[in-house]
């Protein structure tokens, strides 16, 4: 099979044959059909982050594919099932956050392109409880985009506690904030999306934000205030000062939901301004099963666009430069044999 592998860090990664990997028990084989491109990848290709994966590996965690072979003990999925592999690839099952719907949190948990292969290739491997089935009506190319980016931006809306005729406040309109913005929607919020390009500012615009704001010129903070400030801001832009920006447009008792993260990214709080205001800062990280399959059936149900480029995964290296020279608008999505 072929597979894009890092073989070292910071270095372009290298296509190359690998034999098929063979499902062990509980595990899955999967023949891909699409894997979405994140900065997380990007991030894990770099070794940005304190904990680091081990090289050679093969990034990605937005792949979707038809399930191939069945390792032992797995009777739930069926050979030519059409399923995703999300960040999450497996939890213990046993801890206080797993037995208590915080999945995403367990300790012991493994992450798919990081701790193990990933979909930047033609087949892979997965934990088959973990594996998410995908509903009919959902093609491939969509489903890897929602596999993180909408599944981690819907979670953020959850942990913010999104409601009807709120402001939300998207910062960063890309692979992820095109979905955000249609999620608060969803949810009945008003929307303010924030970025530095005109064709996300156009996009964000087309998708239904009711207030856009380019950061370039504007400052984000006083805008959001004139608004009557924003009850929720979801930090998207990969920015330490987008970050302190949104922070300075909440309203009293507003949140600030970080997603994105920088690397060795750190913003100050102001102490006085937090507690006068009863403000909060907290952490969303991707999302759980559960809340992957609600993604697909709003997407199932036609509740939601994503906005990707299709492109062949030998043109891996050059989509990781476009998407840090800021040239792509919304998601790239690896085409691994869709046949379309």
């Amino acid at each position: 099979m072929k597979a894009a592998v890092v073989r070292a860090f910071g270095a372009p990664l290298v296509i190359e044959e690998r034999p098929d990997p063979e499902p062990g028990p509980g595990q899955v084989r999967i023949r891909l059909e699409a894997s979405g491109l994140c900065h997380t990848d990007i991030h894990a290709a770099r070794g940005d982050w304190p904990v680091k994966p081990i090289p050679p590996f093969v990034p990605g965690h937005e792949g979707v594919g038809l399930v191939e072979k069945l390792g032992e003990g797995v009777t739930h999925l069926g050979v030519g099932q059409r399923v995703a592999v999300p960040w999450l690839g497996k939890a213990c099952g046993r801890c206080e956050h797993c037995l208590s719907g915080w999945e995403t949190l367990c300790e012991q948990q493994v992450n798919t392109g990081y701790g193990c292969d990933g979909g930047y290739a033609e087949k892979m491997l997965a934990w088959a409880d973990f594996a998410q089935p995908v509903p009919d009506g959902v093609s491939a190319l969509d489903a890897a985009p929602l596999t993180c980016a909408g599944v981690t931006t819907y979670k953020a809306l959850k942990v913010a506690g999104v409601r009807p005729a709120q402001l939300v406040a998207v910062s960063g309109i890309g692979g992820l904030g095109h979905l955000a913005v249609q999620y608060a929607k969803i949810a009945g919020a008003r929307v303010a999306a924030i970025d530095v390009t005109d064709d996300k500012l156009e996009l964000a615009a087309e998708l239904g934000a009711d207030l856009v704001v380019d950061a370039r010129k504007d400052d984000v903070g006083a805008v959001l205030r004139q608004a009557g400030g924003a009850h929720a801001a979801i930090a998207l832009a990969v920015n330490e000062d987008a970050f302190a920006a949104v922070n300075s447009g909440l309203r009293r008792g507003g949140k600030l939901v970080m997603v994105a993260l920088p690397a060795h990214g750190t913003i100050q709080v102001p102490i006085f301004d937090t507690v006068l205001n009863g403000t909060s800062v907290i952490g969303s990280i991707v999302g759980t099963r559960q809340d992957l399959a609600e993604v697909f059936q709003l997407h199932a149900a036609g509740r939601t666009r994503v906005i990707s480029e299709i492109r062949s995964l030998d043109t891996v290296n050059e989509s990781i430069d476009d998407v840090l020279r800021g040239q792509v608008k919304a998601r790239i999505v690896f085409d691994l044999g869709t046949g379309r």
